[in-house]
């Protein structure tokens, strides 16, 4: 067995952010199966629009419709495609110049070999079935067969842009009798990365799954650790006696959770809480369930309380929370140097 452990994780959150009035026009645009451009000050048409003009620094209040189709104008090609790429497939990264725009946009092309893909060579937008106001409502681009071999500079095609498909729902959200505008966008970020544990935490995460919480001693002061670290902050020294500690302990400081946010698993109010454990000299955090949030209290004596054993892995989630075990409050002298 490997001494230390390591395993994936994964860092997620949602980002949200409002649109403001250009970027809104434009994902709405893609939500309707139009394209929407922004003309700059010097006459050209970009795409997506910037929200300010790069040489006036003004806000940018000219947007035009551009055509779904285009030309390519540089490409890469993608052998391996990775999680959260447009397509689960080899395909190009290509750079495409709509027509009525000046400026190339950057999207996947939907080919299977890199001999099918050329600088100049036309293509379309294959949209998405389901469009919600987003870059993703354009699922890819497509090849144009009976418009390829188009040569870049020589003026391209006609550039007005053709009837949108499906005109009705065009009018109507012109109108403002269709569905709403987007005014805001939800941006999943993650972070994947392997964490590798040190041969002392993963001694730690090993005893977690046998039930025990342990620390490290530091052989020069004498101060507990837990989590275990390697070597003493006090005084750099090796920690190299193991201990185990008590499932029970101390409330040294704590803040209530008011504030419902996206993949919660608790309801609002809750209470996240340092906790020192009886033998340990620093407090880890940990949740503080089973009284009310108000209740909780510095000082207040608590108890682990574990997950089932058949849901045990090694992860401190091993324990679900820390409950009051009903003994008096420690006194401050006890816990003041921990705050």
């Amino acid at each position: 067995m490997s001494r230390t452990l390591s395993a994936p994780v994964t860092v997620a959150f949602d980002y949200t952010r409002s649109t403001g009035p250009v970027l809104g026009r434009f994902l709405t645009g893609l939500r309707d199966q139009r394209v929407v451009g922004g003309r700059t000050s010097e006459g050209r048409v970009v795409v997506p629009p910037p929200e300010f003009d790069p040489v006036t620094h003004r806000q940018l209040d000219d947007l035009v419709e551009v055509a779904d189709t285009g030309t390519v104008t540089s490409w890469t090609w993608v052998p391996e495609p990775v999680a959260g790429q447009p397509l689960d497939r080899p395909f190009a990264f290509v750079l495409v110049t709509l027509d009525g725009a000046d400026a190339p946009l950057v999207h996947a092309l939907d080919v299977t070999s890199p001999d099918q893909v050329r600088t100049g060579m036309r293509v379309r937008i294959r949209w998405a079935p389901e469009r919600v106001g987003a870059i993703t409502d354009i699922a890819c681009f497509e090849p144009v067969v009976e418009l390829d071999e188009v040569e870049i500079g020589a003026g391209g095609p006609d550039r007005a842009r053709p009837q949108p498909r499906d005109e009705a729902a065009t009018e109507q959200s012109r109108s403002g009798d269709g569905p709403a505008a987007v005014t805001t966008v939800i941006t999943p970020v993650e972070l994947d990365y392997l964490y590798a544990a040190s041969p002392e935490e993963s001694a730690f995460y090993r005893a977690l799954a046998e039930g025990r919480i342990i620390g490290q001693r530091c052989p020069t002061c004498g101060k507990v650790y837990v989590p275990p670290r390697s070597a003493c902050p006090a005084d750099g020294t090796p920690t190299t006696d193991e201990v185990e500690l008590s499932q029970t302990g101390t409330v040294t400081t704590f803040c209530v959770v008011n504030v419902p946010f996206l993949g919660q698993r608790i309801k609002p109010p809750y209470v996240s809480a340092y906790v020192l454990l009886d033998g340990a000299d620093i407090a880890f955090l940990h949740l503080i369930l089973d009284i009310p949030a108000e209740e909780v209290r510095m000082g207040m004596r608590v108890e682990a309380v574990w997950k089932p054993r058949e849901e045990w892995g090694t992860t401190i989630e091993n324990i679900s929370h820390f409950r009051p075990t009903g003994e008096p409050d420690a006194d401050f002298d006890t816990y003041k140097q921990h705050l």
